[in-house]
């Protein structure tokens, strides 16, 4: 829990990573140059004296997760957000026995997500199946920007990716984390389209679609899909960071969203650990839009709360303590003629 000012807030970290980059583990050049971007983002957006070593930057490990999250970042839950990357890392980029292991060992604190590819076709069918009785799946991380063979990419309207879909809503798992965001070298940027989004909500009005990264650097494009496709939601993983070196960038997304989306479908992501959750917390709660940019409301103490945590929070079925959720609001009495 985080308290400024007298108010408390409840902190969702709705996407983090323990990853593996180190050069045993890096299966070709590509591997070297994926890290190498997230270093470049990490230390491009964050304040110089959040900036980690690069050979720390290459793997975490559970203890400074735990730490970097709950011990100092503020942090009450968190949602690991996995990508594999196996063409580019012998044991996948996300570690997936190491934080699945640690979720389990803290269900109060962190929750484990898995990913699929549709391109594995029958047999990935049959592994999705696996992966969601064994990790009780409530949500999955997609990256149709992968490489995969001869293949680039993938798009969530393929054959195969409603194959999926299909199955895991047969499973019960909701809620969809797709990053459709800026791109990572060496992936193709074009891979990450949102275009994509729109069929596929209209199509599976029962799951959630969380777009991390907000459609970066395709935010328009994103907002007029969200705006009317009620089960999609924006995550600020990437997007939060700007709120350090270009304020006002940030200040014009974060209004954006607002307009077009409200302050129930967006959520908090620090994307850790391209980025530590506490200094985004504390810049987040401190931070209101210019006064010189009229077109945007003020941000409110109440949608403040709802993005760091409540969103999440009751998209998972989180339990937030009774003094940190938001007072509800009373039906208006209907006056009789």
């Amino acid at each position: 829990m985080y308290s400024k000012d007298g108010e408390n807030y409840f902190i969702v970290d709705a996407h983090v990573a323990l990853w593996d980059a180190r050069p045993q583990n890096q299966r070709n050049i590509h591997g070297k140059q994926f890290i190498d971007c997230f270093y470049d983002y990490h230390r491009n957006l964050s304040p110089q004296a959040e900036v980690w070593p690069y050979e720390d930057y290459l793997y975490q490990g559970s203890d400074r997760l735990m730490h970097d999250l709950f011990d100092v970042g503020h942090v009450d839950h968190a949602i690991f957000q996995p990508a594999h990357l196996g063409e580019f890392y012998r044991a996948g980029f996300g570690q997936t026995e190491e934080a699945s292991a640690l979720a389990k060992a803290h269900p109060d604190k962190l929750t484990y997500n898995h990913y699929w590819d549709p391109r594995n076709g029958e047999e990935g069918l049959k592994q999705l199946r696996a992966d969601a009785a064994r990790f009780d799946l409530k949500g999955v991380k997609l990256y149709t920007a992968e490489w995969h063979g001869q293949s680039r990419g993938w798009k969530l309207d393929d054959p195969w990716s409603y194959r999926y879909l299909e199955t895991a809503q047969e499973l019960g798992i909701r809620n969809i984390h797709i990053h459709k965001g800026p791109t990572i070298r060496p992936l193709d940027r074009d891979a990450f389209d949102v275009a994509d989004v729109d069929k596929v909500a209209t199509d599976f009005t029962e799951m959630n679609f969380v777009i991390e990264h907000c459609g970066l650097p395709r935010l328009e494009d994103f907002c007029w899909i969200a705006t009317q496709e009620p089960n999609v939601h924006a995550g600020l993983a990437v997007a939060i960071p700007f709120i350090h070196t270009r304020p006002k960038y940030f200040a014009q997304i974060i209004g954006e969203l607002l307009y077009w989306l409200d302050e129930d479908r967006i959520q908090f992501s620090s994307d850790y650990a391209i980025w530590t959750p506490r200094w985004l917390v504390e810049r987040f709660v401190d931070f209101q839009i210019p006064e010189d940019m009229t077109e945007y409301a003020p941000l409110t103490t109440a949608q403040k709360k709802k993005i760091l945590g409540l969103d999440a929070a009751a998209m998972y079925d989180i339990p937030v303590p009774a003094e940190l959720q938001l007072p509800r609001e009373e039906p208006q009495a209907v006056a009789v003629a």
